[in-house]
């Protein structure tokens, strides 16, 4: 074996350019500098999940739903392998933000490192581009109706709305070219662009160093940081490997081992119902990761909401594109800058908090077995009761509270007929609203003319 190894290392290389990499010296460093080392590997087990997957898993509409059932119940260890693939996209997500925390918390994205953060940033984006494009790969009623949402409010944006949708969508509505074109974005070009800045952050953190722990009263000077780095380093730092690199080894495991753990004891997402544009009884939620923001849309004025929608993103994304252009220089340690532990713990309060609201959602669809109350019944004519059963079977009252009974997500329709006229229900029902799907083309003129003369009576 040692003649094997030194043969393949005297025509690769391997120690004359590896070693060095692996061993240059680093300051001593403490647990939070593994986040990013852990995200890497979670990173790599997505892919080598993924590629398991995308050898079963079939992109169109008429077999992905029952692809993931087979995978999930009769291919050899296919369950646990998507359960992984699942849980190591939430852990993914948590490690990439807590690592972008932990930068901004110690100010390494100071100078000489502002292009590392930049290329974090990006990371940081194409991660949640990653799990967005996911969620409708399972091809089941929340994922489709969460998906059409997000086609609605990317619509909405002003000025490139229509453009936008079009690029994302593959078209104006979901179906079968969106899919295909998210299992592309999914699969091929999101980790290809992903490998690429992996290569460009390394590249960076190699050549500028692991940054040194923050201490109070040090300050960033670019006249000087080089100079100071460079003693500190040959003063008291050690070879990333194994001095520094066990850590990194020990956290991934144990993340690795609390996915994998996750992934035996809980199990992949059940797929609920196949996607089915005509059945709108769904709950068009997000995963966890996007929940906070469909919070924020949801309690967000209406009147502001479009604006909202396009300018929060660009908002964010500005910011952390110029933070290191504004505060290149100066005090690394939180302890001398209580703003930047202010905006970290707001922000993750803020979030965890609309992640609550976002799982209760009092404004989303109310699933239960709902009925028309029978008071609303009482007296109807012929037409106007199929209208109620209309109400209750095309999950109207799902979104729609009449005598005290219904959902929230919509307005509530007690006295819908005292406002509205019969034209006027009509063309809300087969055209929609602002959040209302337009059911022309999922009732029959029976069924809309039934539900109208009921809706009429309510006054």
């Amino acid at each position: 074996m040692r003649a094997v190894v030194g043969w393949l290392d005297d025509r690769l290389g391997l120690s004359a350019n590896i070693k060095p990499l692996i061993e240059h010296p680093v300051p001593p460093t403490g647990w939070d500098y593994t986040i990013g080392s852990a995200t890497l590997i979670a990173f790599t087990v997505q892919v080598v999940t993924g590629v398991a997957l995308a050898f079963t898993y079939v992109p169109t509409p008429d077999h992905a739903y029952e692809s993931l059932e087979f995978i999930t119940r009769g291919a050899i260890l296919g369950g646990i392998v998507r359960g992984i693939h699942f849980w190591g996209a939430s852990a993914m997500v948590l490690l990439v933000c807590a690592h972008a925390a932990q930068v901004f918390l110690v100010g390494a994205f100071k100078y000489p490192r502002e292009v590392n953060w930049l290329s974090g940033t990006l990371l940081l984006v194409f991660t949640f581009g990653m799990a967005f494009t996911g969620q409708l790969l399972r091809w089941n009623q929340d994922a489709y109706w969460a998906v059409v949402v997000g086609a609605a409010q990317a619509a909405r944006a002003p000025l490139i709305g229509d453009w936008l949708t079009g690029i994302l969508f593959a078209g104006q509505s979901v179906g079968g070219a969106t899919l295909t074109r998210f299992y592309a974005t999914h699969v091929f070009m999101i980790p290809a662009v992903i490998f690429g800045l992996l290569g460009v952050h390394l590249y960076l953190v190699i050549r500028h160093g692991v940054s040194d722990p923050p201490v109070p009263g040090v300050v960033v000077d670019p006249k000087t940081y080089k100079q100071r780095y460079e003693e500190l380093v040959h003063k008291i730092g050690v070879p990333f490997w194994p001095d520094a690199g066990w850590k990194d080894v020990v956290f991934a495991l144990a993340v690795g081992s609390i996915v994998l753990i996750l992934a035996l004891w809980l199990g992949p997402p059940e797929l609920g119902n196949k996607a089915d544009p005509t059945i709108v009884r769904a709950y068009p939620r997000p995963d966890w990761y996007f929940l906070w923001y469909f919070a924020l849309l949801a309690l967000m004025p209406v009147s502001i909401e479009d604006l909202f929608i396009i300018g929060f993103p660009l908002l964010i994304g500005l910011l952390f594109v110029l933070l290191p252009f504004i505060a290149p220089f100066g005090e690394r340690s939180p302890r001398r800058r209580p703003w930047a532990v202010g905006i970290v713990a707001v922000f993750g309060v803020s979030v965890a908090a609309l992640v609550n609201v976002g799982s209760n959602a009092p404004w989303s669809p109310d699933l239960g077995n709902l009925a028309v109350p029978e008071q609303v019944r009482q007296g109807l004519s012929p037409t106007a009761a199929q209208g109620a059963q209309v109400f209750e079977q095309r999950g109207c009252i799902n979104c729609h509270t009449i005598a005290g009974v219904g959902g929230e997500r919509g307005p509530e329709l007690t006295r819908v007929g005292g406002r509205l006229t019969a034209d006027e229900l009509t063309w809300r029902i087969l055209n929609g609203g602002r959040n209302m799907p337009a059911y022309g083309a999922t009732l029959t003129p029976q069924e809309t003319t039934a539900l109208v003369e009921f809706l009429s009576t309510q006054k």
